[in-house]
């Protein structure tokens, strides 16, 4: 387990900075992620069938360096 919070360094950065992540229910989604900065929301995701807790964060820290880096922003919650 140690080896998987070495690489989730995204989300470190995030909460190191005044972001916050939040995993379980979402509105209606009974499992996402979502994670935001203090200005805007970064990456709302939707746990896939089968998909385990540990590729949902690594998942979700992708998903917050595409939207600091690229301004790529993934929302699979409002469709």
């Amino acid at each position: 387990m140690l080896r998987l919070f070495m690489k989730l360094k995204n989300i470190e950065e995030l909460i190191d900075n005044n972001g916050e992540i939040t995993i379980g229910r979402v509105g209606p989604v009974r499992y996402g992620a979502t994670a935001c900065d203090e200005a805007e929301c970064l990456a709302m995701l939707v746990r896939r069938p089968k998909e385990s807790f540990k590729d949902l964060l690594i998942r979700l820290d992708s998903a917050i360096e595409d939207a600091i880096e690229h301004d790529i922003f993934v929302d699979e919650i409002n469709q």
